[in-house]
């Protein structure tokens, strides 16, 4: 298990760094000049010139690749070379709460509505209750994210006035406050995420439950409630975690749409952003951010794999 997690570690930090590299020269090959751009008709070919000397931005690609792997390394990311410069850590470190507070309010919620809807589905199969499951899932994945925000925000926010329209509060300024801004954004996105989690489950326990050894254990005179919590579910959940852990990394990395509807400077936000604006550190940062929480997310569903299933031995 240990030699398997760290091969598994180290194989995640190549992958990591051969990401931040494709970024690093998929960026500066883009045709275009940043600095000129920044810039515009405020100076002249001497301030672009010095400018792009003081950033470090004259100098070959394999220089500048080095001196940001090396200061990487040393845990710095550099500057933001657009606006107000701030550092690429400050940025992100401002930023990716707002992202992980929206992404873990919206899968808590999620989870909470699929795991029994699709419990229910499953073990009531073609009945009205099945039926009604099924096409409140298909309704949550047909729906746009961003038209759910703003439905939502029509509803409860303008009409109601029950819940704040946008912005993000910290959680340090009291659950409440923090909790109502997020609440409406966090439907809004783990709303097709619940969906597909429903469907998944279902399908995952009807397969299940027509098994040989359920059927076996039905004889034996088990109780429904053994069944289907001792049994059924446990061996179904393997392929749902593995959704879980891919869809949560995106649900993280891909919800700038709605961050932009609640106005959340999130992740999503920042690296778009950064696109934009041709601002190589705050991708290149943005981008090795987002690639840790996908390395994290699948080495944690290998490590729950052993716990659901003690059959599964990394080896």
């Amino acid at each position: 298990m240990a030699s398997y997690m760290l091969r598994r570690f180290l194989g995640s930090l190549v992958v990591m760094w051969a990401v931040a590299t494709l970024v690093f020269f998929m960026l500066r090959l883009v045709p275009g000049d940043p600095i000129a751009a920044m810039l515009a008709d405020a100076g002249g070919a001497e301030e672009i010139e010095a400018m792009r000397r003081s950033l470090g931005l004259d100098r070959s690609l394999l220089v500048q690749y080095g001196i940001w792997f090396g200061n990487m390394l040393q845990g710095d990311l550099g500057n933001s070379i657009y606006g107000s410069r701030v550092p690429v850590t400050e940025a992100l470190a401002e930023a990716l709460p707002r992202t992980l507070s929206l992404s873990l309010l919206a899968f808590v919620i999620a989870i909470v509505i699929a795991v029994p809807a699709g419990i229910l589905s499953a073990t009531r199969r073609n009945s009205a209750t099945d039926t009604t499951v099924s096409l409140l899932a298909f309704l949550g994945l047909s729906m746009p994210d961003f038209w759910l925000a703003i439905l939502l925000i029509i509803v409860f926010a303008a009409n109601l006035q029950w819940l704040p329209a946008i912005g993000y509060v910290p959680l340090s300024e009291g659950f409440w406050p923090w909790f109502s801004h997020l609440i409406l954004p966090a439907i809004a996105v783990g709303t097709a995420f619940s969906a597909i989690i429903a469907r998944m489950i279902r399908s995952s326990l009807l397969e299940v439950l027509k098994s040989d050894y359920m059927r076996t254990a039905r004889s034996k005179g088990l109780t429904p409630r053994m069944l289907m919590f001792g049994h059924a579910l446990p061996n179904a959940m393997i392929p749902v975690i593995t959704v879980i852990g891919i869809a949560f990394a995106l649900l993280i990395s891909g919800a700038v749409v709605v961050e932009n509807v609640f106005a959340i400077k999130g992740l999503g936000r920042v690296l778009i952003e950064g696109i934009l604006n041709r601002d190589y550190p705050i991708v290149q940062g943005a981008v090795l951010v987002v690639s840790a929480i996908f390395v994290f997310s699948n080495l944690l569903v290998d490590l729950l794999y052993g716990v659901i299933d003690p059959r599964i031995r990394l080896n």
